[in-house]
């Protein structure tokens, strides 16, 4: 096996792992808080104990992203815990919308004209999460919050990004590892609060909440971090997309969750309309 196919491999390997997230989240009774402290502070600690660059790169520039990816990471569990992981992670997935129209503000990026056709792609596919309203289940006991907290969550990742991209142009060395263990770590000591104290937890609980931060946060910001150096940024980003593509599967498989027909369809909507501007834009990206 060459090494570009094992580095090809390792973004799949992450894109898979995440995708993991709505099914495992929906696993356990616990709480949300409890679910997004515990499982951000066993992220922490294996980032700290595995990846060398999460050590490094810890500047005061770092604080405001890490805070942007602590708000990501609960607002997703929040979201997850009360509407379908379909609606939840494809709600997240929007955040290339809000960068685009944050990008002029925040990194003076200008917005070109095939962003505006991206934008009002996504934005119908976000209007179809709001049609109509969804029935509460088990796994789901109330969408029509938990589809607005889903939102907020593509926000908030939509800052995270365009955080770590004006760290980039800054050039501070590893800020993207300090910025995702700071992130877990801030997310942690927002969520203890309300966490604590935890009753009738029980040892299934606590090999989800182990998997969660061990494996499916973890070992997947592992196998990214060594990998998506070598792999052109637009290959990475079409197989970092099997997340939101298999993830409402998982959901289903585990948990016989079933998205409505409009979230499906929005969600498809996004999902084209974000590789669709990431190919486009990576025909004229140097390097590529």
């Amino acid at each position: 096996m060459t090494s570009t196919t094992l580095n090809r491999l390792l973004v799949l390997a992450a894109a898979l792992l995440f995708s993991t997230g709505g099914a495992a989240i929906k696993a356990t009774a616990l709480n949300s808080w409890q679910v997004a402290g515990f499982r951000s502070a066993a992220a922490a600690v294996v980032l700290l104990a595995l990846v060398p660059a999460s050590r490094r790169g810890w500047t005061w520039r770092v604080l405001p992203v890490g805070a942007a990816y602590a708000s990501t990471l609960i607002l997703f569990v929040l979201a997850t815990k009360l509407t379908t992981a379909a609606n939840a992670i494809f709600l997240q997935s929007t955040a290339p919308l809000y960068l685009i129209l944050l990008g002029p503000l925040l990194l003076k990026e200008p917005v070109r004209r095939t962003d505006l056709v991206f934008i009002g792609v996504v934005g119908m596919g976000m209007s179809l999460f709001f049609v109509s309203s969804e029935n509460a289940v088990a796994t789901a006991p109330n969408p029509a919050v938990g589809n607005r907290v889903a939102a907020l969550s593509g926000l908030a990742w939509a800052l995270t990004v365009g955080g770590l991209r004006w760290l980039g142009k800054r050039k501070v060395t590893d800020a993207g590892m300090a910025t995702v263990v700071l992130g877990n770590a801030v997310a942690f000591a927002a969520c203890l609060p309300a966490a604590l104290p935890v009753r009738d937890a029980t040892l299934r609980d606590a090999a989800v909440i182990a998997y969660l931060g061990i494996v499916q946060v973890g070992l997947a910001y592992v196998c990214l971090t060594r990998a998506i150096r070598h792999v052109p940024a637009f290959e990475a980003s079409t197989l970092l997309l099997t997340e939101p593509a298999l993830n409402p599967i998982w959901a289903w498989l585990v948990h016989a969750e079933r998205p409505s027909g409009w979230a499906l369809a929005g969600g498809a909507l996004i999902l084209l309309a974000t590789l669709s501007n990431t190919w486009w834009h990576s025909r004229s990206a140097p390097g590529e």
